[in-house]
Order: C-alpha cells, then structure tokens, then sequence
C-alpha cells in the first residue's frame, strides 16, 4: 500500500467510526475495542490507530493509560458550553440563510420535517433526532459563510451536541423548528435569528433543569 492509500483508508476509518459516534452506535464511555473493529471494518490495526489519533485530537476519543481509546463522555457543564455556542453560531447562520441562502436550499431544510407532518402527533424519534442533526448541519451550511462552517467541522460541535440524544420531545421542537423554517421562508433575518436562538437556549434551559434535579 502506498502512501496516499494509506492516507485515504485513514481518513474512511475516521469518517466511519465518527458516523457511528453521532449514531450512538459507539456510545459515550464505551471502550473502543481495537480488534473488533479492525475486523468490522476490514482493515488493519495501524490505519486504525492513526484515525483513532485523529479523533482525539478533534475531542471525540480519548486515550486512557493501559486502559485503550474511549468514547470521549461530555460531561454536563461542557455540554451547557456547546449550546451557548450554538446559540450564536446557528443563530448568526439562520439570519445568514434568511438574508441569501437559494429558495431550492431552503426547501432542503424545510422538508427535513416534512415526514413528520400530519402523522396524528406519533413521531419515531429515532428518525426525528437524524432529521433534527440534518436540519442544523444545512443551515449552517448553506448560510453562506465558509469560515462558520469550517468552524462547526474542525470543533465538531455537531456532532459532541447530539451525544446525549435529543434533550426535548418532538412535540416541543417541532413547532419551533416550522417557526424558525416559516421565518426563512419569509426572508425574514431578524426573525429568522431571533426563533434559532430562542430554540437553542430552551434545549439549554432543559439540560440544566436537568442537572438542577440530579444535584
């Protein structure tokens, strides 16, 4: 194998064992068994342990003495951390939108909810979550700003922000997400920033009414 193979099975190893972090499928704490998921994956142990590297420079793994790579755990207080970020950052990124994004972009994030509309209020939140993960990832990437979503992919602020799942029901979110969508269809900047920004710190709100209960 020469190098820039090398380099590319690398970078799939990366990209696959990140997917399976967003996913849940390699869950927050869980030990990342070296040997089965070189065989998973069909790959050698070396690849591997480079993307594994990989991640932890990009806060998803960590390494732990004797002991192997760990799903790294967000612990609550960097959590509440993430979502004053994504406050700004997706707010600033929905006015973005509002203000240039094309009418074919913003019916893309539009109709990541479509399927849950009209369904007698029975929602499978397992489709939903992947449906909320896409709808804040379009906005930001179709916003416009190349630096904001250069910013979002190296801090993984996406995908660290679903570890938990989702912090709110459907029935709760939902109806901002349609709010936040009917401000963009509008054109409505101003609107469109205020309702993201309103809908991120109620998730905030939540996971410290959380962390209040279990104190």
């Amino acid at each position: 194998m020469n190098k820039r193979e090398h380099i590319d099975l690398t970078s799939w190893i990366h990209d696959e064992l990140k997917s399976q972090i967003l996913d849940h499928k390699l869950k927050a704490g869980q030990k990342i068994i070296q040997e089965d998921v070189a065989q998973e994956l069909g790959v050698s142990r070396t690849p591997l342990l480079k993307a594994l590297q990989m991640l932890e420079t990009e806060y998803l793994v960590e390494s732990v003495p004797r002991r192997g790579y760990f799903v790294r755990e967000i612990s609550t207080k960097e959590m509440i951390d993430i979502f004053d970020y994504r406050e700004v950052l997706d707010g600033l990124a929905a006015r973005l939108v509002a203000e240039s994004a094309k009418d074919s972009d913003i019916n893309a994030i539009k109709e990541c909810f479509t399927p849950f509309m009209n369904n007698n209020g029975i929602i499978n939140e397992n489709k939903y979550e992947k449906a909320d993960q896409k709808f804040h990832f379009l906005i930001k990437e179709k916003c416009g700003n190349s630096i904001l979503s250069r910013v979002e992919m190296l801090g993984n602020v996406h995908v660290l922000a679903y570890q938990r799942g989702l912090l709110r029901p459907p029935k709760e979110t939902l109806p901002e997400h349609m709010e936040i969508i009917k401000a963009l269809e509008a054109r409505n900047a101003e609107k469109a920033e205020e309702v993201m920004r309103m809908h991120i710190r109620r998730s905030r709100e939540s996971l410290l009414n959380k962390l209040d209960k279990s104190n």
